[in-house]
């Protein structure tokens, strides 16, 4: 996987977070997959081999997933937290009304650690891009898969 030299955006939390994960793969999962891999061989070098493939194909998935996070990681640039609350940017936390006044709370983060479910949603996500730049009072329409949704920005922080 290439990230084509683009930059990873995320904050200092996000990447901590990238970089616990990547070490539990490296120091806990790889080993004990490297262990069942030599139980396995054992097996397979008794007639048994589908396990062998089995357990291999998990070591490719792990591979991958460290070396996602390692090129995550290499292209990471940090969010500094603008002291300027006025606009919305990466770090910012939105609160916005929707049209029943309902209010909703995000925070714009880079792709690398966006959780829509936990309020998180990325820069480059419909809403993230529509929201960036703003300020609070101003209105906003996004169209998404689901129709158009719009909202008032209430705050920014």
């Amino acid at each position: 996987m290439s990230f084509g030299g683009r930059p990873v955006y995320m904050t200092a939390e996000g990447k901590a977070q990238l970089e616990r994960e990547l070490l539990e793969l490296v120091t806990v999962r790889r080993p004990e997959i490297t262990e069942r891999i030599h139980e396995a061989k054992e097996a397979a070098d008794a007639g048994d081999s589908s396990e062998f493939e089995d357990v291999k194909n998990e070591q490719a998935f792990l591979e991958g997933q460290i070396r996602t996070l390692e090129l995550k990681l290499q292209n990471a640039v940090i969010i500094e937290h603008e002291v300027d609350h006025e606009v919305v940017r990466l770090g910012s936390h939105v609160t916005v009304a929707d049209d029943a006044g309902e209010l909703e709370e995000f925070v714009i983060v880079g792709s690398a650690e966006a959780n829509p479910r936990a309020g998180r949603i990325s820069n480059e996500s419909p809403v993230g891009r529509a929201l960036l730049g703003r300020r609070p009072g101003e209105r906003v329409q996004v169209t998404v898969p689901a129709g158009v949704l719009s909202f008032t920005i209430k705050s920014t922080e």
